[in-house]
């Protein structure tokens, strides 16, 4: 039996009294922006950091999904050893903050790897053929999206997992049945079912990437948080500062959350019709 008002619905005639009270403080907020001139020196030195913010989260949420598939690919593998390289994987990156990876990625990460390049590059280095690498340049930025990709990418493998399990095994078998290929049943009849049940809490890790983003301000990266912290620490106005701040990132999260609600309502309807 199902509930009579499914969960992450809107119960029939509780108005969201809440979105108008957001978009209300959003209005306000637009307007003291507007007719302030110190709030309206703060936005536009914060909002600077809007692209750096947007660039990190798309290129990092990217990458994070393509592994975190094939993370779950391995964990869903008929090798032993690659479920367990998979599990391993996920227990341990899931266990690290974001924070703290973020610190070791930047710090002690991008060193080494920079080590084992030259270390590989020995012969054309010494031949003067090529200049040895350097650990700046490797930038902060690219530093902290290969930080948030690994971060992300643990969580992520566990939503493809459990989508892909979600399908029925008997239409599995009547694909092997029909002579598809592993690659053409995960394509053709796995992953169309599996993907309303991913997407979702998919979108759930995309929002809070935009706001774990705010991470990589601590390597300097230049983004809405770092700006915002740049101008606080130079005209000492804290409180309007990070007022914007805060008030950008809801923009952003609030926005995303409320087209990912619609989506997941489009796709709930879609899958009650079928």
């Amino acid at each position: 039996m199902t509930p009579a008002h499914p969960q992450n619905s809107t119960p029939k005639g509780d108005y969201p009294w809440w979105l108008v009270a957001l978009v209300v403080i959003a209005v306000v907020l637009a307007a003291v922006i507007i007719a302030n001139d110190v709030y309206s020196q703060v936005f536009a030195v914060v909002s600077a950091g809007i692209g750096i913010t947007v660039f990190v989260t798309l290129v990092g949420f990217l990458l994070a999904t393509a592994l975190g598939l094939g993370i779950a690919l391995m964990a869903l593998s008929d090798s032993a050893f690659l479920r367990q390289t998979a599990r391993f994987y996920t227990e341990v990156i899931r266990g690290i903050p974001v924070l703290v990876l973020l610190f070791y990625i930047a710090f002690v990460g991008a060193p080494a790897v920079v080590t084992v390049i030259n270390f590989l590059l020995t012969p054309l280095i010494d031949s003067g053929y090529i200049e040895p690498m350097l650990v700046r340049d490797v930038s902060l930025m690219w530093r902290a999206i290969i930080a948030l990709t690994i971060g992300y990418s643990a969580f992520i493998a566990e939503v493809f997992r459990a989508g892909i399990l979600s399908v029925d095994k008997g239409q599995v078998e009547a694909a092997k049945a029909l002579g598809l290929s592993r690659y053409q049943r995960f394509r053709l009849v796995v992953f169309p079912q599996a993907v309303r049940v991913i997407l979702p809490p998919l979108g759930n890790d995309f929002v809070a990437m935009v706001k774990d983003s705010s991470l990589v301000s601590v390597l300097g990266v230049a983004d809405i948080t770092q700006m915002g912290k740049v101008y606080a620490s130079g005209s000492f106005r804290f409180f309007e500062t990070y007022s914007i701040v805060a008030y950008v990132y809801l923009l952003l999260t609030i926005g995303l959350s409320l087209g990912l609600r619609r989506l997941e309502q489009r796709l709930r309807k879609g899958r009650g019709h079928t």
